[in-house]
């Protein structure tokens, strides 16, 4: 069970990341909260408090578990969470963003 909440802390952590630099930028960015969810964009706030939400909760199973999953295998799941995450965010919001540029140069 200690290495699926490090796989799940990593994952957070990562998705902490563009959500957090969004928000601290001003920036609108796809969130959970959008319609339609993951898709349309958050204001600025709400992926600064989703962000801050991911970075708090990867942390605490972090710093929870990773002593009791042997630092090692607890750090493995870690990164496989990261990578998985990481992988699956930039394949999504490429394809956002690129069909609004095809919206943006080709309106209906």
């Amino acid at each position: 069970m200690g290495l699926v909440l490090l796989f799940l802390s990593g994952a957070l952590l990562c998705n902490a990341i563009p959500h957090l630099t969004s928000g601290l930028s001003g920036d609108p960015f796809p969130s959970p909260f959008a319609t339609p969810r993951g898709v349309g964009d958050s204001s600025p706030l709400v992926n600064f408090l989703w962000g801050s939400a991911n970075l708090f909760l990867g942390a605490g199973l972090m710093i929870a578990w990773l002593p009791a999953s042997g630092f090692m295998a607890g750090l493995a799941a870690a990164a496989i969470g990261w990578l998985a995450l990481g992988l699956y965010l930039s394949l999504h919001f490429g394809k956002v963003r690129r069909h609004r540029q095809s919206v943006i140069k080709h309106p209906e």
